[in-house]
């Protein structure tokens, strides 16, 4: 399905692949995300099962309020959660969800073995497909267990029998996104080796 001119081919795009954390004020189309939803549910599912459901939010100042009553729970984060963010939460002005304007949750309602990897196969696709048509795109794991909280889960949207299990926010990025080096594969075995 041709959704933009720009498309990369998929090994283009899981290269070009960054977590974008600064987002510009123009607004991600319905037809985009629903393409990026097309892509998303085409992702593998293991033994068969599609028990993704999506949440999308693309209101601007439901986000920041969300963002800022969820700010005061990341204290109780270990230290070693997230590295990069951790100073900048404490920050006054710092928003969880980057000041993207659109937050899409997929959930599942399955409480089969393989469901949340399910779930984290369709954010691949998902991700990728942004990337391939220029967004970005970057998964908020911080917010999780708020979205999990009886409090917060209905102002996320997500209905009692869903769970959230992958949190990614999506917008247009702001400037160049710096590349984060990355290790070489590690090879345990390689059984017949390819070295003989």
């Amino acid at each position: 399905m041709q959704t933009s001119e720009t498309e990369m081919d998929i090994f283009q795009a899981i290269l070009a692949r960054r977590s974008v954390r600064s987002y510009t004020r123009q607004r991600v189309t319905h037809k985009a995300i629903m393409a990026l939803l097309t892509g998303a549910a085409r992702a593998p599912a293991v033994l068969h099962e599609e028990p993704c459901a999506f949440v999308i939010i693309q209101d601007r100042e439901l986000l920041q309020n969300l963002s800022d009553h969820i700010r005061p729970l990341l204290s109780s984060l270990p230290e070693t959660y997230d590295e990069v963010n951790i100073e900048a939460w404490h920050h006054p002005d710092f928003n969880l969800f980057f000041d993207a304007g659109t937050l899409i949750i997929i959930c599942t309602r399955s409480t089969a073995s393989f469901a949340e990897a399910n779930c984290w196969l369709a954010a691949e696709n998902l991700i990728l497909a942004a990337c391939g048509m220029n967004l970005g795109t970057c998964i908020i794991g911080a917010a999780l267990p708020a979205m999990k909280t009886l409090e917060l889960k209905p102002r996320f949207g997500i209905p009692d029998q869903f769970e959230a299990v992958v949190p990614i926010v999506l917008g247009w990025p702001r400037g160049e996104t710096r590349r984060v080096p990355r290790k070489a594969p590690v090879i345990v075995n390689m059984i017949p080796s390819l070295l003989d």
